[in-house]
């Protein structure tokens, strides 16, 4: 894997040319799959039901108590730039982000989420940095580079 075959990683490389593609992972696409979005057919009690295939009928996840969610499974070499979510606030304290690189079984990373966006102790503040920012409406934003060169998988556990 060549530099030239990876997305610019950070400010720093903002003007450098690259052969990388870019994806977006949602809970529509967990996989970054081209075109994976907006696939979802809107049953009558969906408030897009008359819109028809296309539009994004599930933007967000429901993570019942005790389950744990795939955010991303991500196959094949690259990096993760920016990571936006939004979150009930019992799941500051409640909700375990875990990131697997390259077919781990145990996480590189196993944090509270909240504690990962910088809201320690279950409750909110205002963060205004470069690697980081949690938002006044609740957005919380991580622009660290997460490299990986076989897959990446990113889960949510409810406790």
């Amino acid at each position: 894997m060549d530099s030239a075959s990876l997305p610019n990683q950070g400010l720093g490389g903002l003007h450098l040319m690259s052969e990388a593609e870019t994806r977006s992972i949602s809970a529509e696409n967990p996989d970054g799959s081209r075109g994976g979005g907006a696939k979802a057919v809107p049953d009558e009690k969906n408030p897009g039901s008359e819109l028809g295939t296309g539009w994004k009928i599930r933007p967000c996840i429901t993570l019942p108590p005790g389950s744990t969610t795939a955010l991303a499974q991500i196959q094949g070499p690259g990096v993760i730039q920016h990571i936006w979510i939004t979150v009930d606030p019992k799941l500051y304290r409640d909700g375990v982000l875990r990131m697997f690189w390259d077919g781990e079984t145990t996480p590189s990373v196993e944090v509270p989420l909240g504690d990962f966006f910088c809201n320690g102790h279950g409750l909110r503040y205002d963060v205004n940095a470069l690697p980081i920012c949690a938002n006044p409406s609740g957005g919380f934003n991580v622009y660290f580079p997460m490299p990986f060169r076989k897959s990446a998988r990113i889960t949510v556990e409810n406790q």
